[in-house]
């Protein structure tokens, strides 16, 4: 027995009939036993490594078929709205996308501040150091 409790395959039991080694062979082994999306229905195995083929991508439907064009046309995006509408719109999103943002706390606030402190003294303490002993070696080798 393996460390998981299931049988090695030498063990009188076929290796395909126990988990899967590979993601691709998980994913075919769930496509086959939900009967999902047009290539489990079809029998066809889809193509590794394609754009909507990782987790959280359970169905195929409409892979075959391609992405419907958006409501409206080109001519319909180049209307002018009036500067205060396109400002008023800019804040708005704006705010929006501040909303989503994870503030950090007082105390990680303080933590960050203080390893920012710290790494730019100790940058400025090897660059003074670098710019002495340069400093040095050019006073040695052509003398003073």
């Amino acid at each position: 027995m393996s460390e998981d409790g299931e049988k090695d395959p030498g063990e009188g039991q076929k290796s395909s009939a126990s988990r899967p080694n590979t993601a691709a062979a998980r994913r075919e082994r769930r496509r086959a036993a939900s009967g999902t999306g047009s290539d489990a229905k079809a029998g066809k195995s889809a193509p590794k490594g394609k754009a909507g083929s990782g987790p959280g991508k359970g169905t195929t439907a409409g892979k075959d078929r391609p992405t419907p064009k958006r409501s409206g046309t080109t001519k319909e995006k180049t209307e002018k709205h009036s500067l205060f509408a396109r400002i008023v719109r800019f804040l708005r999103e704006v705010w929006g996308e501040l909303r989503k943002v994870i503030w950090p706390t007082r105390k990680q606030m303080i933590t960050y501040t203080g390893v920012v402190l710290v790494f730019v003294a100790f940058m400025i303490a090897l660059v003074y150091l670098l710019d002495f002993v340069f400093l040095e070696g050019v006073d040695f080798v052509f003398g003073n």
